[in-house]
């Protein structure tokens, strides 16, 4: 990593891939973040990056309509101009999704089709249009969930298409090793954040029957995960690739 390094965290508003940014900017790295509906909570988080002595700014990504792709591509490499006097970047973190709870018998085609775009179709086509504007030597982190080894009842959409997205880092390690760029998988177990409504934070009974499932008795929080990220896009890492690397308190041994 150097002072003129930039990571593009989607979803890095708020949650874990907030505590993502600032482990990374915490490095010396520049930031970009996305966010979807709050403008506001991205512009508090890029000031409190800001404030950690790294540039920083924030961009709107809708992952639910792949069409958009381009366009935010476009936009993204005008940043990178305009922003950071650059025409590449280095740190790709595909985080950026959506949960709900819903069991299989009750999943409607429109739901499917929300999560296959949100967390399989738009990393897919982004991550590929991204390529070209990567810097040899760089990395792509894909964030995946615990529940791909283990079954949570009501997450065999959400997990599907997180297996999808576990091959998927596999073939871009393979196919991109020729330029140096590596590509590995960040598994939370359950973390207490806002995602999924605030499933696991909200709901004490919920929250005490995972953190029981873990040999350290408690659920993750989101200040877990982000270092693994740092640490995946450092040098220190540089011979880690392919790799599904679980970070889940050892849930479900």
């Amino acid at each position: 990593m150097n002072q003129n390094s930039i990571a593009l965290v989607t979803g890095g508003s708020r949650g874990l891939g907030k505590d993502m940014a600032l482990n990374l900017a915490r490095r010396g790295i520049n930031i970009i973040i996305t966010y979807q509906q709050n403008k506001d909570k991205a512009n508090q988080t890029v000031q409190e990056l800001e404030q950690l002595q790294v540039k920083a700014l924030a961009l709107h990504l809708n992952l639910s309509d792949t069409s958009t792709i381009p366009v935010f591509v476009s936009t993204l490499k005008n940043a990178l101009l305009n922003h950071f006097q650059t025409s590449h970047f280095d740190y790709l973190i595909n985080n950026a999704g959506m949960g709900a709870t819903v069991p299989f018998e009750q999943v409607t085609e429109a739901l499917f089709d929300e999560f296959l775009n949100v967390h399989f179709k738009s990393v897919y086509f982004l991550t590929q249009q991204c390529i070209p504007i990567i810097n040899n030597g760089g990395c792509v982190i894909n964030i995946s969930s615990g529940t791909t080894r283990y079954c949570n009842p009501g997450y065999s959409v959400y997990s599907s298409m997180k297996g999808a997205l576990e091959v998927f880092t596999r073939y871009v390690a393979k196919e991109l090793g020729h330029k140096g760029i590596r590509a590995n998988v960040v598994a939370p177990g359950p973390i207490e954040t806002d995602f999924n409504h605030g499933a696991i934070r909200n709901n004490p009974l919920m929250k005490e029957r995972l953190a029981g499932l873990s040999p350290l008795g408690r659920v993750g929080v989101a200040e877990d995960i982000g270092s693994v990220v740092a640490f995946l896009c450092s040098e220190e890492a540089r011979w880690i690739n392919g790799q599904r690397i679980e970070v889940s308190g050892g849930i479900n041994l």
